[in-house]
């Protein structure tokens, strides 16, 4: 595949109905704050060009997981297989439910009508037409999903009366969220839960994840695979501005009277549709534009999702226990596989249906739970050549129940939580007349906030689900070469060629450059005088045999052969 397909299917394959339905409802509710996750779309994308695109290409790999045999053994090969598997079966459970959830409460079409529709569409063409089909129709989904929120823009836009109103009204209900540069982790959205944590959530997606290594690896160069993963971040840049931009416009629209508190719908992740049937129903066309835009951007996640779980399955849990397996007879396998899967995420909708949070926070929670262990433990095979077998899949277990333990317990703890926590960038608008009671009241909040800030296990239940991706790679990393090292370390010989990126010696090259004796280097008067001594025949041992006394008087040993290689060139 040539790389701007391939592009546009890597982004559609996340920028799923989670994104279209959660992230403007997101910023509806809290404000633009969400909007500096693209500040991690940067190193998010630039460590998987230059670290993971080249490792995986030059293996030869099909699945992903096959690096950790080569790396590891089989057994850590099976493990991360099975955890891919989990991940992306209980994602796709929320990817299938979003749209259906969303189509039911605002037109009444039937809810489970519409999640069976979804599941068994995709599930068939998936099973038919393989990757490529699957890559071409994220093409075209990508195409409708710009379309339909571009159009919803333009008309809300005009609904409200011109950009001029859109943006008095947006300024005035001081919606556009400052730089929130408070360090506290346990704070939902601030620029370091975003712009920090978002990397090690987008390296477990576009570093890591099977369905989009699949499609690196697609790719008919290496060098294609860097440029699509490239053209990935404008491409995302562009998605999420207009998934915020759609927040502003209902935001504009509605303002403080919330279709939510009027109890018009009961989740704010329905607001979108309903935002787009409520304002734009005298618009023939549009709401069902939005509808195929939501439905694209679901099938598009979905179909990545069964097609590198098919893979998955056949190439790291059946082929290598039938080697001798005819390609027609894989091939059927794993049509029979994508099917299969397919029934299976629609019974994982049903289990979404029971779930008390937002769409977008369930979805990156899942990633970063399930993903953020598979991060730490491709990150503990490329970057540290000790890490042995046995320190592997110690640390993924140990970030296992860290990440469940965590997760499952800010899950209860939410449940079991019934205050109302208002968003520290919500809109209080007061006369001249109540000032005072409003500042009463702001004091009274902060104090508040202050007494109320969680300690002990509530504390770590309160951590903000951008971290878990975080949190979970590091205990991997962390536990993986404490028991590597205690077991025996790997030794050099012993490792593959190719399965580790030489990171130490990168940054030794890199230190070296800002460890430059700059003061002692010579003057470029002096190199233009060796330079001409050269020319004129004089070798350089000649020109320095009257110089070495000198040069030790001024320079430290360490510094004289760098003044050496410097001279001659």
């Amino acid at each position: 595949m040539k790389c701007l397909p391939l592009s546009l299917s890597l982004m559609a394959t996340f920028q799923s109905a989670v994104a279209i339905v959660g992230t403007p409802a997101e910023v509806y509710t809290n404000g633009t704050q969400y909007w500096f996750i693209g500040c991690s779309y940067i190193l998010g994308l630039l460590i998987p060009a230059h670290i993971f695109i080249p490792v995986f290409y030059r293996l030869n790999l099909t699945s992903a997981y096959q690096y950790l045999e080569l790396r590891f053994c089989k057994t850590v090969r099976i493990c991360g297989t099975v955890t891919f598997i989990f991940q992306m079966v209980i994602y796709m459970g929320v990817g299938i439910y979003t749209p259906s959830l969303a189509l039911n409460a605002v037109t009444g079409f039937d809810l489970w009508g519409a999640v069976l529709a979804t599941g068994l569409v995709c599930t068939v063409y998936t099973t038919l037409g393989g990757l490529k089909a699957v890559i071409w129709t994220d093409v075209f989904q990508t195409v409708v999903m710009f379309a339909g929120q571009l159009a919803v823009i333009i008309v809300g836009v005009h609904q409200v009366g011109g950009l001029s109103n859109f943006w008095s009204k947006v300024t005035e209900g001081d919606h556009f969220s400052g730089i929130n540069l408070n360090p506290d982790p346990t704070v939902r959205h601030t620029f370091w839960t975003l712009a920090v944590g978002g990397v090690f959530l987008m390296l477990s997606l576009y570093g890591v994840n099977q369905a989009q290594v699949q499609r690196y690896l697609s790719s008919r160069t290496e060098k294609e695979a860097v440029m699509s993963c490239y053209m990935v971040f404008p491409c995302l840049q562009v998605a999420l501005g207009l998934s915020c931009l759609m927040g502003l416009v209902m935001f504009a629209c509605y303002g403080d009277n919330s279709p939510l508190d009027k109890q018009n719908i009961k989740s704010k992740d329905q607001m979108v549709l309903y935002f787009v049937m409520d304002m734009l129903q005298d618009f023939p066309g549009l709401p069902g534009l939005f509808v195929a835009c939501l439905f694209s951007a679901s099938l598009s996640t979905i179909s990545s999702a069964f097609n590198s779980l098919a893979t998955v399955t056949m190439e790291d849990l059946v082929k290598p226990c039938f080697p001798s397996m005819t390609e027609a007879r894989a091939t059927l396998l794993s049509k029979i596989f994508a099917f299969s899967y397919g029934l299976v995420c629609l019974a994982m909708a049903y289990v979404v249906h029971f779930m008390n949070s937002s769409v977008l926070q369930a979805a990156l929670s899942i990633f970063g739970m399930v993903g953020g262990p598979l991060l730490g433990l491709f990150c503990l095979g490329i970057f540290f050549p000790w890490a042995n077998s046995t320190g592997a899949v110690a640390g993924l277990i140990a970030g296992l129940v860290i990440s469940f333990w965590v997760g499952t317990g800010g899950f209860v703890t939410q449940m079991s939580t019934n205050i109302t926590v208002h968003p520290y960038n919500c809109t209080y608008t007061t006369t001249e007349e109540n000032t005072t009671i409003a500042t009463v009241t702001t004091i009274l909040t902060t104090v508040t906030s202050e007494q109320s800030k969680p300690a002990g296990l509530h504390g770590i239940y309160s951590l903000s689900y951008m971290w878990y991706s975080a949190l979970n790679s590091s205990v991997v990393v962390f536990i993986g070469l404490l028991v590597s090292f205690i077991t025996g370390p790997m030794k050099k010989k012993d490792l593959r060629t190719g399965t580790v990126y030489p990171l130490v010696d990168k940054i030794q090259s890199f230190l070296r450059m800002f460890a430059k004796p700059r003061p002692f280097l010579a003057s470029p008067s002096e190199h233009r005088q060796i330079a001409m001594c050269q020319m004129n025949g004089i070798t350089n041992t000649e020109k320095n045999t009257g110089m070495d006394e000198e040069r030790e008087a001024f320079l430290l040993l360490s510094q004289i052969s760098y003044l050496e290689q410097e001279t001659s060139v």
